[in-house]
């Protein structure tokens, strides 16, 4: 345990019982927040390094002439 969450239940030690849990249901709620952000930057991460290698694929093609326009009415 670290010294920080050390202080952090001294801290809580001091409330009466009905503060401390109150208090202790929002820290879960906060930690269950910074899991699920955790996940989407961790997604985002790879999804941005894919969409990297797609767009330096797609100019690679671009310029050896691979490439054609788009035709938006066939979609």
């Amino acid at each position: 345990m670290t010294k920080a969450i050390e202080t952090a239940i001294k801290l809580l030690e001091t409330f009466p019982e009905p503060t401390q849990e109150h208090l202790v249901e929002e820290l879960r709620r906060l930690a269950v927040e910074a899991q699920d952000e955790a996940k989407w930057d961790e997604q985002f991460t790879r999804r941005s390094t894919g969409l990297k290698s797609a767009a330096r694929k797609a100019r690679e093609e671009i310029a050896k002439g691979k490439a054609l326009d788009m035709d938006f009415d066939k979609l």
